[in-house]
């Protein structure tokens, strides 16, 4: 895969570092968010660094974008239309309307996103919040809603979302929530220092806040094409985008202020169609097409258009073509990766083939900060093709370690091994040295000398990276094979994110938790009668797996459960976060609760990585 190099970039186009100070109102300082027990939960002071010229541990590319994403404070987009920028990994927006503020994206955290409206009440006025607006289902764009909408406060407030928002939003955190939050840990870079050699950024924005996460659930769905709304006295006319950047995301227009919002579907870098830290894989043809939809259906009605993520573009016509490159990207790494497959490559075969049209290639927001074409086009393989590549010998290969111990033994033993792979590094093959020698370290991870050896290649790949999320994976696998595994500090299981899980989606975040195994001799069945929801829910465990299905509250399925509970989904709750049958109607054997909720594996948060 090749592509321009460093110097050939067009470097001296500033159009974007004046777009990204256009419109700049006042800074927030002091730059640090503290939660409630005094914990800095977003530092932005720490990014000072990136006034510097780029070091030798630095992409220029990515040193360039990190330096367009660490720019923050308050910004007029246009008369009416504010966004706060660098606060957190995304922006919040603030459109003003005839009594207060319509809130757009409330960043990650409560306290990250009551910092946000506080700066613009600073400058504005203490306007109330007479809306909130989700465009989409990612935690960076609803986790702050506490922060501008308290408890007790949301009364009569419109809260808007496209249709399925609430499934997707919680769904993401329940099913593979540990091991997403796990990779994310490496995607974004928590544990690795901001500084030079560090963490720089992610691409899409400076970093994740780690506060207090939260969910005010919509109250206005979005379910077509041309929807118009008004909010605060704001028209607003919306185009769904489903299964883009998002299962559940819009873009919308504000006609009367002609400004476009793009969600996240066109940010200035290129998107992943497959994130680092585990997804379902994003449809790149159907995200062209909506994308191509937008420049139609949007057309000559807006000046300026903003998004979720970076800085908004000014001009209809500078937003025709960001929008028609956008779509191009996309369009091409979909079709190129179908007709390489369709001859017979593999994903890393199309992906070491792959590369960009010129003007894509050379156009800044087309680079891979965030998602990379590498990664992005063995998300389409995956997409179509699924792990297997077809080859009879990668059908039933060894696992990880045992596969390990044979490469050791046949590059001639560990002291051997190690010597090969550093000659690699010396000659500058930092991928296969990173490949022998994380063998070495998966046949012995207690031998020293390569964990070492393999933390200095991660480092050199790390520095040289243009991708943020590939320069943080490398640099933390390089931390974690010095310290060991490092805890995390965001919690996407608090209770209010929890409350917002239908009684569907609360049995499923414990059905894949069984184990199995240890489960496979025991049957119980449960009968959970829902008097706020007037639905009965049958709860089998057989065969080691937990099934259960909802009826009508009066049906008595056959045969009779050993245990039935009449309960709310509040106690219900409660129940599952370990609570008691205090003031619960029961009728039968209690003891199969517990016995059921034994068979219940509690995930380990710092699960290793870089080692076996």
């Amino acid at each position: 895969m090749t592509s321009p190099g460093r110097d050939e970039l067009p470097f001296d186009d500033v159009t974007d570092f004046e777009n990204a100070d256009r419109g700049f109102l006042v800074a927030f300082g002091p730059a640090v968010v503290e939660a409630e027990d005094g914990r800095a939960v977003w530092d932005s002071e720490a990014y000072g660094f990136l006034d510097a010229e780029c070091p030798g541990t630095a992409h220029p590319s990515l040193w360039r974008q990190a330096q367009l994403c660490a720019r923050q404070g308050l910004y007029e987009v246009t008369e009416g239309v504010y966004q706060v920028r660098g606060l957190d990994l995304s922006n919040m927006t603030i459109v003003e309307g005839d009594r207060g503020v319509i809130v757009i994206d409330p960043l990650i955290s409560a306290e990250t996103a009551a910092a946000a409206l506080a700066l613009y009440r600073g400058h504005r006025g203490d306007r109330p919040v007479t809306g909130l607006i989700y465009t989409h289902s990612h935690g960076d764009h609803f986790g702050g809603a506490r922060g501008v909408l308290p408890h007790g406060t949301e009364e009569g407030v419109p809260v808007i979302a496209p249709e399925g928002f609430l499934e997707h939003a919680v769904s993401e955190n329940v099913y593979a929530g540990n091991a997403m939050v796990r990779r994310a840990g490496y995607m974004y870079g928590d544990q690795l220092p901001k500084v030079p050699h560090g963490q720089i950024g992610t691409g899409l924005g400076p970093a994740v806040s780690t506060g207090t996460i939260t969910l005010v659930p919509p109250t206005l769905d979005i379910t077509r094409t041309g929807q118009t709304e008004t909010v605060d006295g704001v028209r607003i006319v919306f185009q769904l985008t489903p299964g883009t950047e998002a299962p559940a995301e819009m873009n919308f227009l504000f006609p009367d202020l002609r400004a476009l919002c793009l969600a996240e579907n066109a940010t200035h870098n290129m998107h992943n169609l497959l994130t680092l830290r585990g997804a379902l894989v994003r449809d790149a043809r159907q995200w062209a097409g909506y994308l191509d939809e937008a420049i139609d259906f949007f057309d000559d009605s807006y000046d300026v258009a903003f998004a979720s993520h970076h800085w908004p573009t000014w001009g209809r016509d500078n937003v025709v073509r960001f929008l028609a490159e956008q779509r191009d990207l996309y369009a091409y790494l979909h079709d190129q990766t179908l007709r390489m497959l369709n001859d017979g490559l593999t994903g890393p075969e199309i992906a070491e083939e792959m590369r960009l049209p010129p003007a894509l290639e050379n156009a800044w927001h087309a680079r891979g900060y965030y998602g990379s074409l590498s990664h992005n086009v063995k998300a389409v393989y995956q997409r179509y093709m699924g792990w297997y590549d077809g080859n009879p010998a990668h059908l039933w290969e060894h696992p990880p370690v045992e596969l390990a111990r044979r490469y050791v033994e046949v590059a001639g033993g560990p002291e051997q091994a190690l010597r090969t792979a550093q000659r690699y590094a010396a000659d500058g093959d930092l991928r296969f040295a990173a490949t022998l020698l994380n063998h070495l370290v998966f046949a012995d991870p207690d031998d020293m000398a390569a964990r070492e050896a393999l933390a200095g290649v991660y480092d050199r790949l790390g520095h040289g990276a243009e991708n943020a999320t590939w320069r943080n994976f490398y640099l933390t696998g390089a931390l974690e094979l010095r310290e060991g595994p490092h805890a995390v500090e965001i919690d996407t299981t608090n209770p209010e994110m929890a409350s917002a899980l239908s009684v569907t989606m609360l049995l499923d975040s414990v059905a894949v938790r069984i184990d199995g195994p240890r489960a496979w001799d025991d049957r119980i069945t449960i009968d959970l009668v829902l008097t706020d929801e007037q639905r009965r829910h049958r709860v089998n465990l057989h065969n080691g797996a937990l099934t259960h299905r909802s009826m009508p509250v009066h049906h008595t399925p056959k045969p009779h459960a050993g245990l039935t509970l009449v309960l709310t989904q509040p106690e219900l709750l409660g129940l599952l976060a370990g609570g008691d049958l205090a003031g619960i109607e029961s009728d039968g054997d209690t003891a199969l609760l517990g016995r059921l909720f034994s068979y219940v594996d509690r995930p380990d948060p710092r699960f290793p990585i870089v080692t076996p």
